[in-house]
């Protein structure tokens, strides 16, 4: 890896002295694992590593090259088009690395009533307007069980990422763009597509930022309410939340490694190729993640809720990303 990034003469070196990090708040945890093991090498300072919400982190990541702009970013979904013209435009050369895979999880405290949710009622629940006799209305539900009486006689209040974030990205497409196509009158009222992402602003949902850590904090404090982050989340904090079901599937590692999961997703990592050279321990960085104690089977990455690739997929990765540096 390190020879195959060597090759690339894109830029001459610029003042810094460490690699500069940004992106999704679902990879941070694992970004900083892995940032932690290479500071630790002593042959390079620690990466700063900033959660800021895989858009955020495209747009900062996309602005430009130099010493301003950051090497790396981190995704909870893949680049969009949009995004990749507008690094195109810029001068900056995305090098895409897939590190593993996740689960969108709703989550609330250990102690509540189980959920069980299908798609359409988690559109429902979380839509801003709603198919009601043949008309298209705003949200009306206010306790699930409004929705069915199979779920929870308690009140709809559901603690999530904002729109820059992959997370929220991926929910609006496998949860609510995905629930939404299988409500009645929904598609005949002009719902279907991106029309279905449009979340309620009526209290029901809070939006908490690029920070996952507090949507747990507010689960602790709020029993009866769900919350939505990345499996890892939940994988950390089993011994105080549990997650809900999604049609009948619990969220567990080995459901979402093999895709029973609805709402299971692959993880992304950007590399700057102009910033190859020009920014020390790129190279190492990108070893370090890839080491198979790291991102494999038996890897700290696994530990901290990363569900690893297949092993053929890990090796297809890294070759993948080597040519890309080379510019073969």
């Amino acid at each position: 890896m390190i020879a195959a990034l060597c090759l690339t003469s894109q830029a001459a070196a610029f003042e810094r002295e460490q690699l500069q990090i940004v992106g999704s708040s679902t990879v941070f945890p694992f970004a900083k694992a892995v940032a932690e093991r290479f500071g630790m090498t002593g042959g390079f300072r620690m990466p700063v590593v900033e959660s800021t919400g895989t858009g955020a982190g495209m747009e900062l990541f996309c602005a430009g090259t130099g010493a301003e702009t950051p090497d790396i970013t981190n995704a909870s979904r893949a680049m969009k088009p949009d995004e990749a013209r507008v690094c195109a435009l810029n001068g900056v050369t995305p090098i895409e690395l897939k590190i593993g895979f996740d689960g969108i999880v709703l989550a609330g405290f250990k102690d509540a009533p189980d959920f069980n949710l299908a798609l359409p009622q988690l559109f429902l629940a979380l839509a801003a307007r709603v198919p009601v006799d043949g008309r298209l209305v705003d949200n009306p539900y206010r306790k699930w069980s409004d929705i069915s009486a199979d779920l929870p006689d308690s009140p709809i209040q559901v603690f999530g990422p904002p729109p820059t974030s992959g997370t929220r990205d991926a929910f609006s497409e496998m949860a609510l763009e995905a629930g939404c196509a299988r409500v009645p009158d929904a598609a005949a009222l002009g719902l279907k597509g991106k029309a279905c992402h449009a979340i309620r602003e009526d209290g029901v949902y809070l939006d908490t930022g690029e920070n996952d850590e507090l949507v747990v904090q507010l689960l602790d404090a709020t029993p009866t309410a769900l919350g939505i982050f990345g499996f890892s989340f939940l994988n950390a904090n089993l011994s105080h939340l549990k997650g809900a079901r999604i049609s009948g599937i619990e969220p567990t590692f080995t459901n979402i490694a093999y895709g029973a999961y609805p709402l299971s997703r692959a993880l992304y990592v950007y590399f700057k190729k102009e910033h190859a050279e020009a920014v020390p321990g790129m190279p190492e960085y990108l070893t370090e993640l890839t080491r198979e104690q790291a991102w494999g089977p038996g890897g700290y990455l696994k530990q901290k809720g990363l569900i690893p690739l297949p092993d053929a997929e890990r090796v297809a990765q890294v070759r993948q990303v080597e040519t890309s540096f080379a510019g073969n």
